[in-house]
């Protein structure tokens, strides 16, 4: 199995800026598309940002031109920029990634969630 560690969550001031990274371990991963969710208080998860195997990238319109996924797929990693940060990203972020990795029979398909980490942003 493939487990995923967050990492980067944090109290920040309106305005400032966070970077998430999602850390994949196991045998051989290769991530091939990464989805952050998050979740404020009273609300239902939200999808914030994708990225595919391809490369190509999609932005909730809340935070499109603000936030930027990446992979970096030498590291097993994968990663949510946060700049001009606002009281209402407040909220657990969550990673999903998936991919493949090697296991005792062979290449394996994975699709893994993180614990997830809490974002706060004050006014």
């Amino acid at each position: 199995q493939v487990q995923l560690v967050e990492s980067g969550g944090g109290s920040v001031q309106a305005g400032e800026s966070l970077t998430l990274t999602c850390t994949a371990s196991g045998k051989m991963v290769l991530i091939s598309a990464v989805d952050w969710h998050r979740q404020a208080p009273g609300n239902q998860r939200e999808l914030v940002a994708t990225t595919s195997s391809d490369g190509s990238t999609t932005y909730a319109d809340s935070v499109k031109g603000r936030f930027t996924i990446s992979r970096d797929i030498s590291k097993n990693t994968a990663s949510l920029q946060m700049s001009s940060l606002k009281p209402e990203d407040t909220a657990v972020y969550y990673c999903n990634l998936r991919g493949t990795y090697w296991a005792a029979l062979g290449v394996r398909s994975f699709d893994s969630w993180a614990q997830g980490t809490q974002v706060t942003v004050s006014p």
